[in-house]
């Protein structure tokens, strides 16, 4: 597993983020405060507070790099 810190301030940011991961097949979880949601839902990542930096857990073996390169955009 892998942590990585994004910033997702803005809904088309929001929207972009969860097309982007969902090509992937690996699981990811957002980390805000107590709060752990799937990445993948819209829903979920809007009843964060978004106002700042949240946690990305990345749950994958292989693919790591092809992540990354996906995440570029929203990495803090």
């Amino acid at each position: 597993m892998k942590t990585v810190k994004i910033s997702l301030n803005s809904i088309d940011k929001v929207k972009s983020f969860v097309n982007d991961i969902t090509k992937f097949d690996s699981d990811f979880d957002l980390v805000s405060g107590r709060y752990v949601i799937d990445a993948k839902s819209i829903m979920g990542i809007f009843s964060l507070d978004l106002s700042k930096p949240i946690d990305l857990n990345i749950h994958a073996e292989d693919g790591a790099d092809d992540i990354m390169k996906a995440l570029q955009p929203y990495l803090v």
